[in-house]
């Protein structure tokens, strides 16, 4: 037994799909709006690796800067090292150079690392007075 619907319910029945157009346009729209979206997440990856990182590399040249002005081994002239923090190398250099004024130096603890591929860096320096021209211990 065959069942007939009334035409009204038969329009309403065909009117449900979608059209090859529209199947169509929405693909483009896709094709073009889902690698924008890959290429906005990698960005959005890379910005944030780099600001963790670049914020450990500022903790560790902190770091290296005051355990060698404690210590005064800044004055024994460019060194050099690396720190692992996790699976991430961080490279240090220290170096001092002559102030123009007031007999003192400049020191500067500079860290590099890589994030994604690419080279990074963050400085910190400070002004430094000999201990042989404060009085204290050499």
């Amino acid at each position: 037994m065959k069942l007939v619907l009334p035409l009204r319910e038969r329009r309403a029945h065909r009117r449900g799909g979608f059209t090859l157009a529209e199947v169509l346009a929405a693909l483009v729209f896709l094709a073009i709006v889902v690698p924008t979206a890959v290429e906005v997440l990698h960005v959005a990856t890379l910005a944030g690796e780099v600001a963790v990182r670049k914020s450990a590399a500022a903790r560790i040249a902190d770091r290296v800067l005051n355990e060698n002005l404690v210590t005064t081994n800044w004055q024994t002239g460019v060194q050099s090292g690396v720190v692992t923090e996790g699976a991430v190398d961080y490279r240090w250099h220290l170096s001092t150079q002559t102030w123009p004024q007031d007999n003192v130096q400049w020191v500067t603890a500079e860290v590099s690392y890589s994030a994604q591929g690419r080279n990074y860096s963050v400085s910190l320096g400070t002004l430094a007075v000999p201990p042989s021209l404060t009085g204290g211990a050499q």
